[in-house]
């Protein structure tokens, strides 16, 4: 009797901890399990603030997939994903194609840029390994030129974060621990350097308790953290931007804008032909798609809307580790003909670090601020390591650095 053919698409969050989940829990002589993802590690999508402000290394970030999942058990396949053709239960990859019997999609995001005139050209984004490293050598490259010039160019020391969300808000921290190490290392007065967020509400954060917000800002504009709240971005170029402000457009100076004000699902979902919204799937209870109950979607690219709120749950790691493990549950069920289980998010508390030992926190209703919502940040990373690679993962690749 032929095996199924289980395919998960992308290792982030999602899928490597289904892959792993899977690993544990169904016999070798069950199915047939393949993952397919570009690159042959996995990351902490969730640490690469740190890679682009210089103060983690990327290597520290990656996590080699062979370390956690065993290929006598799972297939590891590098290639890209092309398009999903699920009426053929076929996904179509750069190299080659792949039929499957249950798939499980766990693509990620991608920016979005709102049609901003110069935007993707122009910015970075802190999307994945290879941007963060991009961003760390941009930053060194410009304070370097800076410091050699002999006409000095205040847009190389100028530096904008577009958006006071999450990802913007935790670069700003860390990259206000790193700048006066930058500007150290190139004999550079710090009076020199604007590390400005930009942000189109009335306050960064927005949603998160007040009280943590004017910590956040505050502990932020100590380090020389600008803000500029209730501005939106209308042109990004090579050495400035423009943006409007009390209906007014102004152009800044610079040539390193970080852009962190927006993503959506990967595409590759939406030009599948699945039903979506907004990018995104409205999974079922059971996080199969509404038209093709062997397709289970995780993380990004699923769309949950809260039970009491009718608000989409937010698309976090914790999310979507809580989903991998009820779709890894539900994808062994389909192969043994048990009864599937029912989503429901278990929202343990919301984490912001401001570097590396500062942080905000809302844990079990409590607040957090400082180096106790630091560790709780580090103590989070860790208990992930652990879930998906045990105690040997924690020890490689945690953080023990609690108190300093």
């Amino acid at each position: 009797m032929k095996k199924p053919h289980i395919v998960i698409l992308g290792a982030g969050y999602g899928g490597m901890m289904t892959a792993a989940k899977l690993q544990k829990s169904m016999k070798a002589n069950e199915a047939v399990i393949t993952l397919v993802n570009n690159n042959d590690y996995h990351y902490q999508t969730t640490w690469l603030h740190e890679n682009a402000a210089g103060t983690l290394h990327h290597e520290r970030t990656k996590i080699k997939i062979k370390d956690v999942i065993d290929s006598r058990k799972i297939e590891l396949v590098l290639d890209e994903v092309i398009c999903i053709k699920p009426e053929e239960k076929l996904v179509k990859l750069a190299k080659q194609e792949l039929t499957y019997d249950y798939l499980v999609i766990g693509l990620g995001f991608e920016p979005a840029t709102f049609g901003i005139p110069g935007l993707e050209e122009n910015s970075f984004s802190i999307g994945n390994i290879n941007n963060a490293r991009a961003i760390r050598e941009h930053l060194d490259y410009n304070f370097a030129s800076y410091h050699n010039e002999s006409e000095k160019n205040a847009a190389r020391l100028n530096i904008v974060i577009g958006g006071g969300g999450f990802t913007g808000i935790e670069f700003a921290g860390e990259l206000a621990n790193r700048i006066p190490q930058l500007c150290k290392e190139y004999d550079i007065e710090k009076t020199q350097v604007r590390l400005i967020v930009l942000e189109g509400a009335s306050t960064v954060l927005p949603g998160f308790d007040e009280k943590l917000v004017a910590y956040a800002m505050n502990s932020l504009a100590s380090r020389g953290v600008e803000f500029i709240n209730e501005a939106l971005l209308k042109e990004c170029n090579r050495d400035s931007i423009v943006f409007e402000k009390d209906g007014k457009r102004r152009e800044l100076p610079t040539m390193t804008t970080i852009w962190a004000a927006g993503v959506r699902a990967n595409t590759v979902v939406e030009k599948s032909g699945f039903m979506t919204n907004s990018g995104k799937v409205k999974v079922q209870s059971d996080m199969s798609t509404p038209d093709f109950d062997n397709v289970f979607v995780i993380g990004d690219c699923s769309l949950i809307l809260d039970h009491d709120t009718g608000i989409p749950l937010p698309s976090t790691a914790q999310i979507a580790i809580q989903q991998a493990e009820i779709v890894a549950h539900n994808v062994k069920a389909k192969v043994r003909g048990w009864k599937l289980k029912t989503f429901v998010p278990n929202l343990l508390g919301t984490i912001a670090s401001l570097g590396n030992d500062d942080a905000i926190a809302v844990v079990s209703g409590r607040r957090l601020f400082g180096w106790k919502a630091s560790v709780m940040k580090k103590m989070s990373d860790n208990h992930y390591l652990l879930k998906l690679g045990g105690l040997g993962l924690l020890m490689r690749k945690g953080k023990f650095n609690f108190f300093y």
